[in-house]
Parts: structure tokens; C-alpha cells; sequence
């Protein structure tokens, strides 16, 4: 069966008493998918059967983020994105608590610390921290927090956007300033599918470019194809299979990665942040909307809508692609990005020989 996820697109519905019993009752089709998807994960995870389960090395050699917990239900936030979030929230809760996980920023390795903090933006503001996930509309984000601060007139502008100009992290702040906003800020980060991230970084680092296909499309051909020329001047790197890709990334140690194609949970490390809402690629319309709301950001301040030469990663297109790939590689693949998988509530995808000759 395709992995299926909540639809954006959906009605945002304000919650009642009687609107929550009736819709826990009766929860949508989608949501029930995603349910039944992650329940498998979630049960061997409470009852300790993941115990000491870790992100595999290279093949080469290589808590509590309580969204709704204690509180009452966000009124601004629609019943299947609270469905959502509680599955998170129990799922990342019965991870974190598991021995050897760090729980903090400051439990983490040095590399660990420093990816983290270069990936979370600071509004001092509207007193909030995001934690960007390069694929999941970080760029938008980006501007919206640009406009926040005044360096960027509004949202539509039609700029190249510099990721790193006029944009405050935490690694630029010092310890107690980190600590500080940590304990009293809000906290968000999006996710997104684990296998369409993947693909969306194929197609426009090897796909559109240039100095992604030299530094690593050319190392990739080189390393992976058979039939590779010679001379290494020749090789432009533009034409980078999906399943050299796939190679590559088997033969990378996470903690190394691109941030591209970096798990999401190694760049945002959800058991040594706590953050209070984790929204979904999928829900980006609604979910956005709600995390405006709720930092105060301006009524004239809103989420970017897609560029029109947004090449959308549909189902039929991750279909196409995942299927090119021998089997044996994927399932060699998908322990590296397991706990994307598990945490966030993604089913993992189809790739049996039946699915994949449809």
C-alpha cells in the first residue's frame, strides 16, 4: 500500500470538546494511516525492543518534546494536525527516554552541538527559535524571519536569497544567551517525508546546480561508475543517477553529511531541544499559518507561496524513482533515516517487486 500522509490542503477547524471526542471516534482516513503506519515502530520502541538501536555507520567504515503535554489542545491548530502532533509527541517521548540519548544541548557531541546550533534562527522579537531543515521550505522561512527583523521588505520580494545575511543563529550567541532562549522561547521545526527530501535534494543539487555537480556529482560518478572516463576533466557531475545517489549516501556517516541530505534528526536533535510544535511539508499551508499566529508575527506578515518553477516531488514521481533503485540498496538505505521515520510519523515507503511493477 503507497505510504499515504495528512493533506495539507485540509479545512482548519477550531477544536471543541465535542469536536475532539468525535473526531477521536471517527479521526480522518489519512490520519488513521499514519496511525497504523508508525504503530509498529512505536510499540517495539515502548517496549525497549530498539534499546541501543543507533544510526548505523558508513558502509565505507564509519524527552520530552511535549507538544500538548500538561496543557490544553491548541485552539489554533486543526483536530488532524493535533492528531499529528500527539503521535509525535508520544513517539519522541518513548525515544528520548531510552539510556544513552542525550537530553540536552550541552550532552551532545561537539560535532552534534555545533550542527544544532548552526541550524536553529533566533527572533528575539517575537521571542522564538526555528530549526531549519534544508528541502522543507527553510528558504521561506528564511525570508519570512528576514521581514520579521526589517531587512527584507516583505515576503514576495525578488531576491536571491543569501542564507546566512541578516540572520542571527545560536551558534552566534554565547552559552548563558543559548540556555536562556532555549528555556523561554518559543521552539518550532518542519519535517518532511524522509524519501521525498531525499529526491527534492537529488533533482536540484544534480539536477539544476552547477557547483553541487562539481564537488559532489563528479565524486560521486567517479566513485560509482563502472563505465566512468578516465580523465577526471571530463566529468561534469550533471548527470548523477538516482541510484548513484543512493550509493553515495550509503557510504557517508551521517554526522558528516550535507545538510541536504542530512537526517532531520541530526540536524534539529528533537531529544536535546524541546520543541513545542513540529510542523509538517505536508500541512506547510496550515501548519505555517499556525506558527504565525502564534509567535504574533504582523497580520501583514504571511508564508510564501511556492515559486511557479517549483518542480513538486508527487507520489507518482517518488514512485518512479524509488523503484529504480535495486531493492537490496533501499533496505540498506533506510536504517540511516530510520528514526526520521519513526519519530516524525512517516510510514515507511513500498518497495516490493509487487508495488513497484504497477
Amino acid at each position: 500500500m503507497p505510504p499515504r500522509r495528512p493533506d495539507g490542503g485540509l479545512k482548519r477547524v477550531s477544536v471543541s470538546r465535542s469536536s475532539a471526542r468525535h473526531s477521536a471516534v471517527l479521526p480522518s482516513v489519512l490520519t488513521f494511516a499514519v496511525i497504523v503506519a508508525s504503530g509498529g515502530l512505536l510499540l517495539l520502541i515502548e517496549k525497549g525492543m530498539l534499546n541501543g538501536v543507533d544510526t548505523p555507520p558508513p558502509l565505507a567504515g564509519g524527552r520530552r518534546a511535549d507538544f500538548f503535554s500538561g496543557r490544553q489542545q491548541e485552539p489554533g491548530a486543526d483536530v488532524e494536525s493535533q492528531f499529528l502532533q500527539e503521535i509525535r509527541n508520544r513517539t519522541i517521548r518513548a525515544m528520548c527516554g531510552q539510556k544513552n540519548t542525550a537530553r540536552s544541548v550541552w550532552s551532545l557531541t561537539p560535532l552534534q552541538r555545533k550542527t544544532l546550533l548552526q541550524h536553529i534562527l533566533v527572533n528575539d522579537e517575537h521571542r522564538f527559535l526555528y530549526c531549519y531543515v534544508p528541502k522543507v521550505a527553510c528558504s521561506n522561512w528564511k525570508r519570512v524571519l528576514k521581514v520579521l527583523s526589517g531587512s527584507l521588505a516583505h515576503v514576495d520580494v525578488k531576491v536571491k536569497m543569501n542564507h546566512r545575511a541578516d540572520l542571527v543563529f545560536l551558534s552566534d550567541l554565547q552559552p548563558e544567551e543559548i540556555r536562556h532562549r532555549l528555556r523561554h522561547y518559543f521552539k518550532f521545526t518542519f519535517v518532511r517525508d524522509p524519501m521525498a527530501r531525499l529526491l527534492s535534494a537529488y533533482r536540484n543539487k544534480f539536477g539544476e546546480i552547477e557547483s553541487y555537480q562539481r564537488k559532489y556529482g563528479a565524486e560521486i560518478v567517479r566513485r560509482y561508475r563502472k563505465t566512468r572516463t578516465k580523465d577526471k576533466r571530463t566529468i561534469a557531475g550533471d548527470d548523477v543517477t538516482f541510484t548513484e545517489f543512493v550509493r553515495y549516501l550509503l557510504d557517508e556517516d551521517v554526522e558528516r553529511m550535507n545538510e541536504h541530505w542530512m537526517p532531520m534528526y541530526n540536524l534539529c536533535q528533537p531529544c536535546a531541544v524541546e520543541y513545542d510544535f513540529i510542523g509538517s511539508y505536508e500541512r506547510l499551508e496550515s501548519d505555517a499559518a499556525y506558527v504565525l499566529e502564534r509567535v504574533g508575527a504582523p497580520a501583514h506578515v504571511h508564508f510564501p507561496e511556492r515559486q511557479t518553477w517549483y518542480k513538486p516531488v508527487t507520489k507518482e514521481t517518488l514512485h518512479y524513482y524509488l523503484c529504480s533503485v535495486p531493492q537490496k540498496l533501499l533496505r540498506e538505505l533506510l536504517p540511516k533515516y530510520i528514526l526520521d521515520f519513526s519519530l516524525f510519523g512517516y510510514p515507511l515507503p513500498n518497495i516490493t517487486t509487487e508495488y513497484c511493477r504497477h
